[in-house]
């Protein structure tokens, strides 16, 4: 119980959904963004609060046994030191901007679409996906493999029944909306993160430079089956998505009467 405890503790800094135990690390980055992400969180936010936190515990040690009250009966009369009052307002408005500028960057990056070269739509329903390609004409539906029902090498509460395929070294365009409540749609070897919200389409993008499967969820409370709606992304080479593309046009068309989102969609034009 108690390594168990320990275990869960140090993973709560981490989002990882192919984790190894004692791994403390993000995700294995598949995009810039998140690549960026990365580096920004190892090499500037983290250095700055190490150093920060170190400092403040050593100031309270020092405070402790300088100002312990064997050695000081009597207590100090000082009520303001005015360089000291500048130093620690000036200080953290410089650390602030020096984590900013960089943040600002990464954010701007995130927000600033290019061209895309595929263009998919994720619409949040209690408690699955629905997935849309406009320019194939192809939409399906993404439920959770129940447990009972997994293969050897599958993973538990992140398999779907259908998963998403992709093109590698592709501009990905997802148009994030909701059927019903307020959903997320996110998968974080991408850095992505974008709220599903009924009557409203948010956007997001991505390009992933190198093939695989990649494995997301949705990050806002939307129910009691919240955690049970998975996102599977397949990541494969352009030869393998054509493939894919012809064979789910024949099995995922978007306009069959019998097909969920061709109902919503049909009704809501």
């Amino acid at each position: 119980m108690k390594k168990n405890l320990i275990t869960f503790l140090l993973f709560i800094p981490t989002v990882s959904y192919s984790a190894e135990g004692w791994q403390l690390g993000f995700n294995e980055a598949a995009t810039s963004v998140m690549k960026d992400t990365v580096s920004l969180h190892n090499h500037i936010i983290l250095p700055i609060i190490t150093v920060i936190c170190i400092f403040v515990l050593l100031l309270l040690i020092y405070c402790v046994f300088k100002f312990r009250e064997s050695k000081n009966p009597k207590a100090s009369n000082i009520s303001h030191n005015t360089f000291l009052e500048i130093a620690w307002t000036l200080i953290p408005c410089l650390i602030l901007i020096s984590i900013a500028i960089p943040s600002f960057k990464l954010l701007y990056k995130q927000d600033t679409i290019p061209k895309s070269d595929v263009t998919i739509k994720a619409i949040g329903y209690q408690w699955y996906w629905g997935f849309e390609y406009p320019d194939e004409k192809i939409a399906f539906e993404s439920n959770i493999v129940e447990e009972k029902d997994l293969k050897p090498g599958q993973p538990r509460l992140l398999t779907t029944d259908n998963v998403v395929v992709l093109p590698v070294n592709k501009v990905v365009k997802v148009l994030v909306t909701s059927n019903d409540v307020l959903h997320a749609f996110a998968i974080p070897s991408f850095g992505i993160n974008r709220e599903a919200v009924p009557g409203r389409v948010n956007e997001t993008w991505f390009k992933v430079e190198k093939e695989g499967t990649y494995y997301g969820d949705c990050y806002e409370l939307c129910g009691p089956r919240h955690a049970f709606m998975p996102i599977v992304v397949k990541i494969v080479s352009q030869k393998e998505y054509n493939e894919w593309v012809k064979q789910a046009k024949k099995k995922f068309a978007m306009y069959p009467a019998n097909n969920m989102i061709a109902k919503y969609v049909n009704e809501n034009k």
